[in-house]
């Protein structure tokens, strides 16, 4: 096939499987249209066999990493985790709404980090639904928070969000190292996107609301707590020893599965179910389709676009480049055609990409995947979300936290060296 055709055909299979994620049609996966079109660019010939095998072995590993800690998001679930966190957050709220927000903030960001982005939008969202309601708070601040934040918070760990397990695998940094330059621009994203909401949503914030009853309170599950825990320190102890995470995640993940099997809270298909295979599916398609494209021009011309170095000017262009990317064709493919083009710059230009894309898709729907999901788990709680505030909550929150970021991000590099 020649050139302008399979990048003409490889661009048309893109916008259709992106298309199809964010309306999902009749409720169907991802994957229905993914992977005939990953199918298709091989067969076609707009992508070699060998460069899809390529693509294939690069994203095995984190799609590992992903199913096994879907599982263990969804295990701690079913142990009571997040139950006990909704409880946690009613009591410290004591009847304030405002309060009510600061502990959403600290519950999302922490379980954001840990068990990745997906947690807090499928698990989390409900809990702070219901935590809301039975305080008699007006919903719409908390559950914003979640949705801002399973893309703001997933900034710290390489664990944290599908984008940065596939900018980790390429940045050379070790898990710590990643960690500790990205804590500083958590910590400000985090603390621009408090302040944002709080004034933004301050009507809501003062309504009215009342302490909780402290009736039937649901028991910390210290088992599940103590898995994550040690899940967390897996994953500082395989980057040491230069094994992959997923295995740690995997042995977390191992661990709650055979208590649930043995007390028979959870069954073998059940597990699977929530491995989200469809999903996984998807994701090793749709970067078999982002590979067609950037094999077939993307790359060429984004390549005179991007910054080159890690001086402050170079990462804020990189960053806003990344971020209008991810709202354009969401953050996922974003970052699959980003981060190569960042790499000869350093670790510090592959961070500024994920702080485009990670931070950047708060301003649109189509942003990343995570934001279409928790736009289906808010409407079936029959709570209204338009686009008009959702866009104008956005540009007050993404562009101040995103410059913020970068800065912090900046002064890590110094301090710290990348």
């Amino acid at each position: 096939m020649n050139a302008p055709l399979a990048e003409a055909l490889s661009v048309v299979l893109l916008l259709a499987v992106l298309a199809w994620a964010v309306v999902r049609p009749w409720g169907r996966s991802e994957a229905v249209v993914a992977v005939p079109a990953a199918l298709l660019v091989i067969v076609v010939g707009a992508l070699p066999p060998d460069h899809a095998r390529a693509e294939a072995e690069q994203l095995s590993p984190v799609i590992g990493f992903l199913a096994a800690v879907l599982v263990l998001a969804q295990l701690c679930d079913d142990e009571g985790l997040f139950r006990a966190c909704g409880a946690w957050m009613a009591r410290a709220a004591a009847g304030q709404s405002r309060r009510l927000l600061v502990q959403v903030f600290a519950a999302a960001s922490a379980i954001t980090a840990v068990l990745s982005l997906d947690a807090t939008v499928v698990l989390l969202t409900p809990v702070v639904f219901a935590t809301a309601m039975r305080l008699g708070a007006r919903p719409k601040p908390h559950v914003y928070a979640c949705t801002h934040l399973s893309n703001t918070a997933s900034l710290l760990l390489p664990v944290s969000n599908l984008t940065n397990l596939l900018a980790f695998a390429a940045s050379g940094l070790s898990f710590t190292r990643f960690a500790a330059l990205m804590t500083l621009p958590w910590l400000v994203a985090i603390g621009v996107e408090y302040v944002v909401l709080r004034r933004f949503f301050a009507t809501d914030l003062y309504a009215g609301a009342q302490a909780a009853a402290l009736a039937d309170e649901p028991d910390v599950p210290v088992f599940a707590l103590v898995t994550v825990v040690c899940t967390l320190a897996g994953f500082v102890l395989a980057s040491a020893l230069a094994v992959d995470p997923a295995w740690a995640a995997a042995a977390g993940a191992g661990v709650l599965a055979v208590r649930a099997l043995v007390r028979r809270r959870s069954t073998p298909l059940a597990l699977l179910r929530s491995a989200a295979v469809p999903f996984l599916a998807f994701v090793l398609a749709l970067g078999i389709v982002v590979r067609a494209v950037v094999d077939n021009g993307l790359a060429d011309a984004l390549g005179h676009l991007i910054p080159e170095g890690t001086g402050l000017l170079a990462l804020l262009g990189i960053a806003a480049l990344a971020a209008v990317l991810a709202n354009v064709i969401n953050n996922l493919p974003a970052v699959l055609v980003l981060v190569p083009l960042a790499v000869p710059s350093g670790p510090g230009a592959v961070l500024a990409v994920l702080l485009g894309v990670n931070i950047g898709p708060n301003l649109t729907y189509t942003g990343s995947l995570a934001t279409l999901l928790w736009r289906r788990i808010v409407r079936e709680h029959e709570t209204d979300v338009g686009l008009g505030e959702f866009t104008r909550l956005g540009l007050c929150a993404v562009p101040a936290a995103l410059v913020a970021a970068v800065v912090a991000l900046w002064a890590s590099l110094h301090v710290i060296g990348g």
